[in-house]
């Protein structure tokens, strides 16, 4: 039986991926992967060298968990070629804990015959702590037909899927302004000022006692 294809016609804006959940990490996962991955830094491995760094103990690399997080990533979209994958490492693991990977889909759209998706992706540990945050973008075939299409050199499936997302669009400020202005609206982002005062016109000051003024004359 072949193995399950991800399609853009099944995804959704929303669609929360199976969690993947992985053994406990230990050290001998992490001497395998220093030698995997050519990453021989002794604060993997040898707990002198980590307690001489300040460490309580040898740690995983973050890059073994962002290969932990890949999998999640590669596994669910079968099919789908990964344009983009990054992440941001927020915290430690350390041999005893468990990794759990999960993502989101929060963008999808297509457009010229290609369809894209984005998504969200993260990893825990038992705790529920943050270990590795990250996001990935995937290029997709519409459907089962389109890749037969293309495949044989025919032209692809073209439909026009506007942009749907999760997250908050960003718009020109500028633009807002005027759209706000012309509606009447108070314009965000804009410098109040404050109302002009009406002033009462100055009065000239009272001339003084033409009396007091004159010097009395001798008799």
């Amino acid at each position: 039986m072949p193995a399950r294809k991800l399609y853009f016609d099944a995804v959704r804006v929303g669609e929360e991926l199976p969690p993947l959940t992985k053994a406990a990490l230990d050290r001998v996962q992490l001497a395998r992967y220093a030698g995997a991955s050519g990453d021989y830094n002794p604060v993997h491995v040898d707990e002198l060298a980590a307690r001489a760094a300040g460490m309580p103990s040898v740690y995983a690399p973050g890059m073994l968990v962002m290969g932990l997080l890949g999998h999640l990533l590669t596994d669910w979209a079968r099919g789908a070629q990964v344009r983009r994958f990054g992440v941001k490492f927020v915290k430690m693991a350390w041999p005893g804990d468990t990794v759990v990977c999960k993502g989101r889909v929060t963008d999808r759209w297509g457009e010229a015959g290609r369809y894209f998706a984005e998504l969200d992706l993260w990893a825990e540990n038992q705790r529920g702590e943050l270990l590795v945050k990250g996001q990935a973008a995937l290029q997709l075939f519409y459907s089962l037909e389109d890749e037969n299409r293309q495949r044989s050199g025919n032209p692809p499936i073209v439909v026009e899927v506007p942009r749907e997302s999760l997250r908050t669009q960003v718009t020109d400020p500028a633009a807002a302004m005027k759209k706000t202005a012309a509606a009447g609206g108070p314009v965000e982002g804009a410098r109040k000022q404050a109302p002009a005062r009406k002033e009462a016109p100055r009065e000239k000051p009272a001339g003084r006692v033409a009396a007091a003024s004159k010097k009395p004359k001798k008799a």
